[in-house]
């Protein structure tokens, strides 16, 4: 009786451990894209020469310096902007602009700045109609300095109170990258 019991366990066991380890079951991974460099280029709407700022980390969280740029803004103008973020550790460079277009129900940029009169509004939605921000519009007001920090959510809660707005306060998921730039406006 004790035999037939540990017979009918084993197959049992054996029994579950082939259906539990099919070779065929997909395996899930979001694996996290390294951002080594963020552009943001801004256009005046009036025309004139465009301002790219670049934040360029090539060695990740390696022990390189980061290069960052500062930016000389307008004041009371108009600026288009467009951002792309790169992974300048392959060769040839990765684009991750593209995957984050891809996934733009998974991602978010939120702007934030201690310039008074500086205003970053969304130009681009995702298919649900919630912001994503690789496009933008850039206002200035007054001469003012101060910075602007850019900030790329991977899985935020897009439809939470005042998200959408480009609050970061109740926005949730996990930070892909976190740039800030010196931005003068004269």
């Amino acid at each position: 009786m004790i035999k037939n019991y540990i017979l009918l366990l084993l197959a049992f066991v054996t029994a579950f451990t082939f259906i539990s380890c099919d070779k065929d079951d997909p395996v899930i991974e979001n694996e996290e894209e390294l951002i080594t460099t963020v552009n943001y280029t801004l256009t005046p709407t009036d025309g004139g020469e465009a301002i790219v700022l670049t934040f360029q980390d090539l060695d990740g969280d390696g022990e390189m310096v980061p290069m960052i740029s500062s930016g000389l803004l307008g004041a009371g103008k108009t600026y288009n902007g467009v951002l792309e973020l790169l992974n300048e550790s392959d060769s040839p460079a990765e684009n991750i602009t593209e995957e984050i277009q891809e996934e733009d129900e998974d991602h978010q940029f939120f702007f934030q700045t201690d310039i008074a009169g500086l205003v970053v509004a969304y130009s681009d939605t995702d298919a649900d109609g919630n912001p994503v921000g690789l496009s933008t519009t850039v206002t200035t007001d007054a001469a003012a300095s101060g910075s602007l920090t850019i900030i790329l959510l991977h899985e935020p809660v897009k439809t939470a109170d005042g998200v959408s707005a480009g609050d970061i306060t109740n926005a949730a998921g996990e930070s892909d990258i976190e740039v800030v730039f010196p931005i003068d406006v004269q």
